[in-house]
């Protein structure tokens, strides 16, 4: 009993460190006309949004609406994921 413990919290520790990890890492995106460059953190946050065809006044509101609302649906659905993980485990998982 208490070694699945100490391996459930060796694997935690290990979960939060890939975590920061990621946080540290980003990858880069971009449509195929050049329209919209995303950049995102390994661990799925909206780093940058970049509208190319967007008028110059406009575009900084726009991007900045469109990095918040996209991070918040993303931690919404890391939430969800989570907890339909610990219902089906029966374990209590850690939001993200």
């Amino acid at each position: 009993m208490f070694d699945k413990i100490k391996e459930l919290m060796q694997l935690k520790a290990k979960m939060e460190e890939i975590k920061k990890q990621l946080d540290g890492e980003t990858v880069e995106a971009s449509s195929g006309d050049g329209l919209v460059y995303v950049k995102m953190t390994g661990s799925q946050r909206i780093a940058e949004i970049k509208l190319s065809s967007c008028s110059p006044d406009k575009a900084p509101a726009i991007e900045k609406a469109l990095k918040e609302t996209i991070n918040r649906a993303i931690e919404l659905s890391m939430q969800l994921a989570a907890k339909k993980m610990g219902d089906a485990t029966g374990f209590k998982l850690p939001s993200p």
